[in-house]
């Protein structure tokens, strides 16, 4: 049985859903996006950890001020300030799209929150193409989803604040997600999509040479939201990856 959390956090009251039980894993989603997308992946998930969805301030169920976390650092800062209040340490976080440009930058500055990273499709590594260009490939994505998809993303972009993630958006461009892996303490799994027209070709080369203890898995199929379209399969790598990274 799922339960809902609120918290007060920087001022913001928070959201996050949880199900199951075991080791914590927080589930951070991508921009304007929020927990509901993440339904499929959680309830796999919950069969071996306890899973939050967390909604950072602006997206989903946790409003926030115009203007106010508009960069990445931000939501980062606010990430971090949300585990200490939930009393969460040492969780497996996995980061979907610019979600897991939080992640890196999280795990980065504050590896005692993190056991293991999992970045889901990230953004912005090695780098970003233009705005226009990111339209594009979105626009190019939403062919390649479930039709299931489309209703729970676009609920999410409704309750968004449309001024907030064109400033996110245009934060990606500056936000500099590469110099941080080197800092990385955690073990890092990558997953991606053999159809995500979104992140960049050399985006398992880098993650190789700047951050050894990583390992990359390759979803035949998937596109950018790989965790929904092929969430079962996400699950069980994601559950392998932890189970050896915590023996080995």
């Amino acid at each position: 049985m799922a339960r809902d959390v609120w918290l007060e956090v920087g001022g913001i009251r928070t959201f996050a859903r949880v199900l199951g039980s075991g080791p914590p894993l927080v589930l951070v989603p991508g921009l304007a996006c929020s927990h509901l997308y993440f339904g499929p992946v959680q309830r796999a998930l919950a069969e071996h950890f306890e899973v939050w969805t967390y909604d950072p301030p602006g997206h989903g169920y946790s409003r926030a001020p115009m203007g106010a976390y508009t960069k990445l650092g931000e939501l980062s800062d606010h990430l971090a300030a949300w585990l200490e209040a939930a009393q969460l340490a040492e969780v497996v976080l996995f980061g979907h799209s610019q979600g897991a440009e939080i992640a890196v930058d999280l795990a980065a500055r504050r590896p005692h929150l993190v056991s293991s990273l999992v970045l889901c499709a990230p953004t912005g590594i090695p780098e970003y193409p233009s705005i226009a260009g990111q339209i594009l490939n979105l626009a190019r994505d939403a062919l390649r989803e479930p039709a299931s998809l489309a209703p729970l993303v676009l609920q999410s972009y409704l309750w968004a604040d449309t001024y907030r993630a064109w400033r996110l958006l245009c934060d990606q461009l500056h936000h500099q997600s590469v110099p941080n892996l080197h800092r990385i303490k955690a073990p890092v799994l990558l997953v991606t999509g053999s159809r995500d027209p979104i992140i960049r070709p050399r985006l398992a080369a880098v993650m190789a040479e700047m951050v050894p203890d990583s390992r990359w898995i390759e979803v035949q199929g998937g596109a950018h939201a790989v965790h929904y379209s092929h969430a079962a399969r996400v699950a069980a790598v994601v559950q392998q990856f932890v189970s050896q990274t915590e023996s080995g």
